[in-house]
């Protein structure tokens, strides 16, 4: 019976530097960050705002969406 290393759910973003290669990991960071959210998330996290103006600002997204689909929509035809 052999003992076998459990694998570790790493936490956070993590990027490897190849040849020495510090643009390319730091570009490819960059997109990581970006795609995974993490600069809106902290943006919307400096103050803290109330559920109601919470639930609002998701409500006037949901209505912007909505009128984008429809105008994209009505275009194409």
């Amino acid at each position: 019976m052999g003992r076998h290393k459990k694998k570790r759910e790493q936490k956070g973003l993590r990027v490897d530097v190849r040849n020495n290669n510090v643009e390319w990991a730091l570009k490819k960071l960059k997109r990581m960050v970006k795609d995974s959210g993490m600069i809106l998330e902290m943006k919307k996290r400096t103050y803290y705002e109330k559920p109601s103006a919470a639930k609002r600002e998701k409500k006037s997204a949901q209505a912007a969406r909505y009128r984008y689909q429809a105008k994209k929509e009505k275009s194409s035809y």
